[in-house]
């Protein structure tokens, strides 16, 4: 369909650039684990022998580096959540973990913003998460490195400060589900495609945050992001 099909304006396609390259990356889809790091699950009291899951933000709620983000309504207690991101340049459903890589387009830093509050009350009712992590702003990002470039990176200090000062650290290597085996799990659920994003659990060390604070993070080898906290919208 061309655009005057369209009954009303057609949203813009979200999108993040790519490093060294004039193009960018559309952004299909944005699929999260949950619980992937074990000190993370410990600090919140949760099983450690669950298997993953998976719960979703929606691709215009990308936020790029250097943003300032309004303050989230409804929630007294935002918290940052930073986390390896991988990009899918194809995809399938039943993807074997040995064969999973091979769909993989690139890697990027990004944070898995929660209104904490809100997540909580909704797992004490039984309720979906969606309103405690999937919002406006939710989902900062920095620019793709190609894998072509930086290869699949397995290892490597993942952190973020707040103000300057460190909040998150740990490594690549305490992923507890490494990126193949996400893939794996995740293409059983749905069939992947290009333009999907991943982002893939997120270290122990999780905090409030509070209009006014500057945020920076980053992932070694694959880059670093910075966003701030604004006012309420």
């Amino acid at each position: 369909m061309n655009a005057a099909s369209y009954v009303i304006p057609a949203a813009p396609q979200p999108s993040l650039p790519v490093v060294g390259e004039a193009g960018s990356y559309p952004v299909r889809r944005i699929w999260c684990v949950g619980r992937n790091y074990l000190e993370h699950i410990r600090e919140m009291g949760n099983d450690e022998r669950a298997p993953p899951f998976f719960f979703a933000k929606h691709a215009d709620m990308l936020v790029p580096d250097g943003a300032t983000i309004p303050y989230p309504p409804l929630t007294k207690d935002l918290h940052h959540e930073v986390e390896l991101i991988v990009a899918m340049k194809s995809g399938g459903l039943n993807i074997s973990a040995d064969k999973a890589l091979d769909h993989v387009y690139g890697y990027a830093v990004g944070i898995d913003l929660t209104r904490r509050d809100l997540q909580i009350a909704s797992r004490k009712k039984e309720r979906p998460w969606e309103v405690g992590k999937s919002f406006d702003y939710s989902a900062p990002c920095s620019a793709i490195q190609p894998a072509a470039k930086i290869g699949h990176p397995t290892k490597g200090k993942i952190w973020l400060t707040v103000n300057g000062t460190e909040t998150q650290k740990g490594d690549l290597t305490e992923l507890i589900w490494n990126v193949p085996e996400i893939i794996w799990q995740l293409s059983q659920q749905v069939k992947l495609a290009a333009g999907d994003i991943i982002m893939t659990g997120t270290p122990a060390g999780v905090s409030q945050l509070n209009p006014g604070d500057k945020i920076e993070c980053g992932v070694d080898g694959v880059g670093t992001l910075k966003v701030a906290i604004g006012k309420p919208e």
